[in-house]
């Protein structure tokens, strides 16, 4: 499971009581769904740091005794996780800084309008190893820039642009720091996928663009053979370092995980190596099962472009994404 909580920030001590009943519904709503599919991994975003982690975690009363939490958060404090009923098999591995390269020479606007380089993902990836039933697995979840635009300001930052100029600027760092995030990481996955054998791989999270996204694409590695087209049953030279997205196999009704000024678009997604799709005796890959648990809490909320209008919000804006594979 990959879902995005929003904003999961444990209530100071001193916080009101209506908060501190905030908080604690919201932990119940999450942890009520998470022992209800009971997936064996679940990767989170927007967890503000290893207290709601812990907290999730005791909520959950002991099914999921093994957690972690990046140590890369962004200007808000928020950052990914990992709970899980399997323990780790290996220290767990932060993917953070940019590997050198053209697609990662990059610049960001800052406060008093110049320019400064970017050297590290907006929020830090986590790579996890788990083992069940004898099969070992990488599972590697991130958090990619958000097309939301935000504009430096000295002491802080605003999200009302000075002129045009400026939040065009925005926009196109914005695309480039999200293509740079996927590239780093489709780079540091290549690492695992190319000639290792039979080491499968899951990349999970909130990918803030869709499926067909460029940013998207870059992270399924060599093109064609995807899910649908006449090619996904068939062997290919490509499999050893492809990832399958697993967004066709949601059924169509559902198959967005947030809804952006009322329209619904699927930006938290699933993607596997070929190992987790295995050719059965008719020559066809066997398919998990796949869905966007839209209705978790009634109808999904629509966002805006402003996020201080949900700062006291409990239900999550995105639906978990789920996927059970039968291997």
């Amino acid at each position: 499971m990959t879902w995005n909580v929003e904003n999961l920030f444990r209530p100071e001590d001193d916080a009101a009581p209506e908060e501190q009943e905030r908080y604690q519904f919201k932990l119940s709503l999450i942890t009520g769904l998470i022992n209800q599919r009971g997936p064996d991994v679940v990767a989170l975003q927007e967890v503000g740091g290893d207290g709601p982690l812990q907290d999730l975690q005791q909520a959950l009363d002991g099914t999921y005794p093994h957690r972690i939490v990046s140590l890369f958060p962004d200007g808000r404090g928020i950052r990914v996780a990992f709970l899980s009923t399997l323990p780790l098999d290996e220290p767990p591995e932060d993917i953070v800084d940019f590997p050198p390269g053209p697609a990662l020479d990059i610049n960001d606007l800052t406060a008093t309008g110049g320019s400064e380089t970017i050297t590290r993902m907006s929020r830090g990836a986590l790579r996890i190893r788990v083992t069940k039933d004898g099969l070992t697995l990488d599972v590697i979840t991130a958090h990619l820039k958000s097309k939301l635009l935000t504009f430096p300001r000295p002491g802080g930052s605003s999200f009302t642009p000075r002129n045009e100029g400026e939040r065009a600027q925005a926009a196109g760092v914005a695309l480039l720091k999200r293509e740079a995030e996927a590239v780093t990481l489709r780079l540091r996955i290549n690492s695992f996928l190319e000639g290792n054998g039979q080491l499968p791989l899951l990349l999970l999270g909130d990918f803030n663009d869709v499926p067909e996204a460029q940013t998207s694409l870059i992270l399924n590695g060599p093109p064609g053979s995807e899910i649908g087209t006449p090619g996904f049953n068939r062997p290919d030279v490509g499999d050893d370092a492809r990832l399958f997205n697993l967004a066709p196999i949601i059924p169509e009704a559902r198959r967005f995980s947030r809804k952006h000024h009322g329209r619904g678009e699927l930006i938290d997604q699933i993607f596997a190596s070929e190992e987790m799709l295995p050719f059965e005796q008719n020559h066809h890959r066997r398919l998990p099962d796949v869905d966007s648990l839209i209705d978790f809490a009634g109808e999904l909320p629509s966002v805006g472009d402003n996020p201080d209008a949900r700062v006291e919000a409990v239900i999550p804006d995105h639906a978990p994404v789920i996927a059970s594979f039968d291997l």
